[in-house]
């Protein structure tokens, strides 16, 4: 085990800096880091950020990435750049000893080095590492299915609906054509019905330029275990966007689960069988493994039990938000009710955390969480959209204008946001670009053929982590 260095940057006869250690990159994590930056001078404290990516993704633009409406660039912040007087230590939290404070991290050169992790010790921890995909044990899963929590996996979407597409068109096989024609989005929450309503608007545009292949050829199915989708809008919408998405020959199959997806034949639940080469699971997300590896206090769900002040409980020198955290919801009518693991909370939660952050440091009071909810926005697709603000219920053109609205003022920086808003323009002026570069998955294959090596085939795109949980 190394330990890295540990300076505390004091001059003699000063006292040392606090030493903050900020687990996670995304909302919380960059948010967080971002705020003590601006609030801390760099004698108070030194911030280092551990993240196994050096951006932040702004998860609310993966549809429209998927879409080609924002380049995938755009979509993320860089962190070096935002965070210019943090340390930014790419790499992954494997375990946390706070009773000791120091967090075991593996690193990009950890393997090159051969000298085992780095053991990182700090002051103050913020525990911030987001969630994963919640899989399950359903057959072939692990084999077929894509995710869809990162840019990476959005863009390869994209590339992989317009390269079946392709296939479609070029096959001579009826079975080939209508599996390749075939897409299966599991999951009625926003990451779904977001991805579904872009990528098949897309799909039926792109449509357009092939000789053979017309919108109605292809299948767009929804699978929903409840019974009931996009809870946050609330029902009126809800149902709404069931009617709308049946209005565009979109499959709609609620208290249906997928029970099998083996030799790339979706099976049911409800005795449906559809042959098809692309299944997206977007059914619900789990804490990080890290959180099963660190010896802070968890409840029943393995979320981190946190106060209002978003100090984990009973614990002091610890804190957390975002999906990883259990907060209390102290606006809510009823007591025992936890504030949504949602991009809304994370963003303002990691402005109060690290505002206590600081007031703890510096020996001031600290002030509970409290946000009440504003509303939900989500899009259907380009110019299509549901929206429920401040009470008011939107539907169609307006509400996919609130959309972006919305999460246009709340990407961060102004550099970021000038660049969606440049590239919304440009789409709106010219045709949408159909085209896939699913070669940038495997770019040595080219090469390969060159050095004689032949091509090799890829292998089938696996699911973002294995299956472990049981369903139900």
């Amino acid at each position: 085990m190394v330990k890295a260095a540990n300076s505390r940057g004091a001059a003699p006869g000063t006292p040392p800096r606090t030493r903050i250690l900020v687990v996670g990159g995304g909302y919380v994590g960059m948010y967080t880091a971002l705020r003590l930056q601006r609030k801390l001078r760099a004698e108070e404290a030194e911030v280092t950020v551990v993240t196994p990516e050096p951006y932040m993704t702004y998860q609310p633009f993966l549809p429209e990435a998927a879409a080609g409406s924002i380049s995938p660039r755009h979509v993320v912040v860089p962190l070096r750049r935002v965070l210019g007087r943090c340390r930014i230590v790419i790499g992954e939290a494997r375990r946390i000893d706070h009773s000791k404070r120091t967090a075991t991290v593996t690193t990009l050169a950890t393997d090159e080095e051969g000298a085992g992790p780095t053991e990182i010790e700090y002051d103050e921890l913020v525990l911030a590492p987001g969630s994963i995909s919640r899989t399950l044990p359903i057959p072939g899963l692990a084999d077929y299915a894509i995710g869809f929590k990162t840019v990476e996996e959005a863009i390869g979407l994209r590339n992989h609906v317009i390269e079946q597409m392709d296939i479609a068109s070029s096959t001579r096989d009826p079975a080939i054509r209508d599996a390749a024609l075939t897409f299966v989005f599991v999951g009625g929450g926003y990451a779904g019905v977001e991805a579904l309503g872009e990528l098949e608007d897309m799909a039926r545009y792109a449509a357009r330029y092939y000789h053979n292949i017309k919108p109605e050829d292809m299948k767009w199915v929804l699978v929903e275990a409840g019974d009931h989708i996009l809870p946050e809008v609330g029902p009126e919408l809800g149902v709404y966007t069931i009617r709308e998405l049946r209005r565009r020959n979109i499959d709609v199959r609620l208290e249906t689960r997928l029970e099998s997806c083996e030799n790339r034949v979706a099976v049911l639940s409800d005795g449906a069988r559809f042959p098809t080469r692309t299944v997206v699971w977007t059914a619900g997300v789990k804490p990080h493994p890290v959180l099963s590896a660190c010896d802070l206090p968890k409840n029943e769900r393995g979320r981190l039990a946190c106060t209002s002040f978003l100090t984990v409980e009973g614990v002091e020198h610890a804190w957390s938000a975002g999906d990883a955290a259990a907060v209390p919801d102290i606006t809510a009518p009823e007591p025992g009710r936890e504030c949504a693991p949602n991009a809304q909370h994370a963003v303002r939660q990691a402005k109060a955390l690290a505002d206590n952050l600081v007031a703890a440091l510096r020996g001031e009071v600290l002030t509970e969480y409290a946000h009440k909810y504003a509303g939900s926005v989500a899009s259907l697709g380009l110019h299509k959209g549901v929206a429920h603000i401040y009470g008011r219920k939107l539907k169609g053109y307006p509400a996919w204008f609130m959309h972006r609205a919305y999460h246009l003022s709340r990407v961060p920086t102004f550099n970021r946001k000038m660049r969606v808003l440049a590239e919304w323009t440009l789409s709106g002026l010219f045709k949408r670009e159909i085209v896939s570069l699913g070669s940038l998955e495997h770019p040595r294959a080219e090469f390969e053929l060159a050095a004689g090596g032949g091509r090799k085939e890829p292998p089938p795109n696996p699911a973002p982590n294995p299956p472990q949980d049981s369903q139900g």
